[in-house]
């Protein structure tokens, strides 16, 4: 029988990614119960950590993530969400998360 992964936190990594562009969108932590939320509603569903509860996309902006499909990565510890956008996928109003580069004010030395 397959089974998913989830961390000690009982998490794992889901990655929302434009079905039509391929363009990665966001990046956000799933538990069982997103997971499910997911495949019943066909609406991306989240955990938060920060507020430790369970969050689907949009429910307050508008910018709901409708799920194409889910792919499980090669370990079970992570999916993909193949994705149609209602609008920008970033909190920042930005079309994708992934808008800024990686530079030297990012990495701190490592002591």
């Amino acid at each position: 029988m397959k089974a998913l992964k989830y961390d000690a936190n009982g998490l794992l990594t889901g990655v929302a990614q434009d079905a039509d562009s391929g363009q990665v969108l966001m990046v956000a932590m799933m538990n069982a119960e997103a997971v499910a939320a997911t495949l019943q509603t066909g609406k991306a569903h989240f955990w938060s950590r920060s507020r430790k509860k369970l969050w689907m996309k949009g429910e307050t902006s508008g910018n709901i993530l409708d799920v194409q499909a889910v792919k499980v990565d090669c370990d079970g510890d992570a999916l993909l969400l193949l994705v149609k956008t209602r609008g920008p996928a970033c909190h920042t109003g930005n079309v994708s998360c992934f808008y800024t580069d990686l530079d030297e004010d990012y990495v701190k030395p490592i002591v």
